[in-house]
């Protein structure tokens, strides 16, 4: 029987599920069946995310708890978790600051989003064990959750744009012999994947995705996958129309290997890019210009979505252009006026009509 090809999407919803089920597998039972019934309404990386983030507990419980020092994970009972005080959980969240990874032994640390998304995590358990008649108490409701203190939107100005995309196209000064002829080799690839975040705003996972075939030129648009596997289609401008011309002319001369055939854009190893080696990839450009601001795949798409809204004003179309669900996400990250705007509405409204002359 032939083997049948699986799209870069249907394979990463395959090697999701098989990593959730391994997840699950080491959690006790009344987590599994927590979990599961969040499937209908939450996505696969979100639920992921949840399990994860419920497996750092359990391990905590084998480290705090001497009893529970040589059990397995999916042995810890219902009774220990109804005998859990509100001092456990605030143990838990001090423990969250920095802790050793089980698997690798390395330190990890978590700020404040991330001990709140963990404990918000461990919160739905026990409200679920409580409600289910499971446990008798539920100490996460006593315990108050670390106020997470907003951060200002990282992004780059218009001048610090033309800035980094001038230096890919000059990148190969101060360069080794070696250096030169992998920039030289990937250029064109380089500036279309930035040009792209920058007059789009994709996310790049979606960016990494992209098939040749999701490509049409005719309407200007992209076919593409969006966060809960809902399909879209996101239009580009002649900037970004230029770029990909340019590298899929030199795309059609690069070889691939079985399975990547597709893929829109490539490594050196003729497989599909992936997200890691984009993100290395864009700091390697923006460091060396940008030294005040860590730039990511996600500060470009930031970037789009400010500069989209500060010339439509819409944050309706905003939201619909960058994914989102709710057009709460985008007031969050997007609709805090500028000072200059704030100003303007200083005399935007008159309280008495001028007298004439």
């Amino acid at each position: 029987m032939e083997k049948k090809n699986i799209s870069y999407h249907e394979k990463k919803y395959i090697d999701n599920n098989i990593r959730l089920r391994n997840i699950l597998a080491e959690l006790p039972p009344y987590v599994q069946d927590f979990c599961r019934g969040r499937q209908t309404t939450l996505s696969m990386q979100t639920q992921i995310a949840y399990c994860y983030d419920l497996k750092i507990f359990f391990q905590f419980l084998t480290t705090a708890n001497p009893t529970l020092k040589n059990s397995a994970l999916r042995d810890i009972s219902l009774d220990v978790m109804e005998n859990l005080r509100p001092t456990d959980i605030e143990e838990f969240q001090n423990y969250l600051k920095v802790y050793e990874s089980q698997n690798t032994g390395e330190a990890m640390t978590n700020g404040e989003i991330g001990i709140s998304r963990k404990i918000s995590a461990l919160r739905s358990l026990f409200d679920y064990l409580y409600k289910h008649e499971m446990v008798k108490n539920n100490p996460t409701r006593i315990v108050d959750v670390p106020k997470v203190h907003e951060k200002a939107i990282i992004q780059l100005d218009p001048d610090e744009i033309a800035m980094i995309l001038d230096s890919m196209e000059e990148f190969s000064d101060n360069l080794t012999p070696h250096q030169k002829g992998y920039y030289l080799k990937t250029k064109i690839r380089d500036i279309a994947i930035i040009t792209l975040f920058l007059g789009t705003g994709l996310r790049v996972s979606e960016c990494v995705g992209l098939d040749i075939s999701d490509v049409n030129f005719k309407n200007s648009g992209l076919r593409v996958i969006r966060k809960g596997g809902n399909e879209k289609i996101v239009y580009f401008g002649e900037e970004v129309e230029i770029a990909l011309l340019n590298y899929l002319e030199e795309r059609e001369n690069m070889e691939t290997k079985p399975g990547h055939e597709n893929a829109l854009f490539l490594s050196l190893q003729g497989t599909r890019l992936s997200v890691r080696a984009t993100e290395k990839m864009v700091k390697k450009y923006t460091q060396p210009i940008i030294t005040n601001k860590k730039i990511t795949p996600h500060k470009l798409r930031s970037t789009y979505g400010t500069a989209l809204y500060e010339e439509t004003g819409d944050i309706y179309l905003v939201a619909d252009v960058l994914g989102h669900k709710s057009v709460s996400t985008t007031q969050k990250h997007y609709a805090k006026l500028k000072d200059s705007r704030r100003r303007a509405a200083a005399s935007a409204v008159r309280l008495r009509e001028k007298e004439s002359d």
